[in-house]
């Protein structure tokens, strides 16, 4: 083989290198953007619109998987469970006399279980960043009620917003403990 031949061999043998290597690299983020689209759902692509840039949205969604995993989040124990419950039913009885007192005491009732099973709590934003991992599809509720909580402090907030922000936490409440609110409490008067 001559020289050129050698040289060409080479050439076509690196483009073919950096062309695989592109390709590999489209493919590993393809996959990336796939699962994490999967895991999350909608707040995928909240995630993508607040940042504005689909890698660093990503990067902070694996950042928010990473955390969470980093946490020792435990159980409820039966005595919590029951406890929660009976918060949420006192919350939720309100709701007819005074439906923003009631929507108040569910938002601290979700701060509460999450602090008890080991979430950080001082932070909204991280506490809905920390559901978002293991409850996608409840996290858009989540922010939605509590935008109807900050709200309902300066403006007039319709019977329609106040119920959806109920039904938003009773959703978040019942994944939080594990069990549906009322079927909890229909077991436990079954067994007494």
């Amino acid at each position: 083989m001559d020289t050129n031949t050698i040289v060409m061999i080479i050439v076509v043998a690196l483009v073919l290198l950096v062309v695989g290597g592109f390709l590999g690299v489209l493919f590993v983020r393809r996959q990336r953007t796939k699962r994490l689209q999967n895991k999350f759902g909608a707040e995928y692509d909240r995630a993508v619109d607040q940042v504005g840039d689909r890698s660093e949205a990503e990067d902070e969604l694996e950042a928010r998987v990473e955390h969470v995993e980093s946490l020792d989040i435990q159980p409820l124990s039966e005595e919590q469970k029951e406890h929660f419950v009976r918060e949420w039913q006192t919350a939720q009885a309100k709701f007819v006399d005074e439906p923003i007192v009631a929507i108040q005491e569910a938002d601290q009732l979700i701060k509460e279980i999450m602090e008890a099973k080991n979430y950080p709590v001082d932070n909204f934003e991280q506490r809905a960043a920390d559901i978002s991992v293991d409850y996608p599809d409840l996290v858009v509720n989540y922010r939605d009620m509590r935008d109807i909580v900050s709200r309902s402090q300066h403006e007039e907030i319709s019977t329609e917003d106040m119920r959806q922000a109920m039904i938003h936490c009773r959703a978040l409440i019942e994944e939080l403990i594990g069990t549906k609110v009322n079927e909890y409490t229909n077991q436990k008067e079954k067994i007494a």
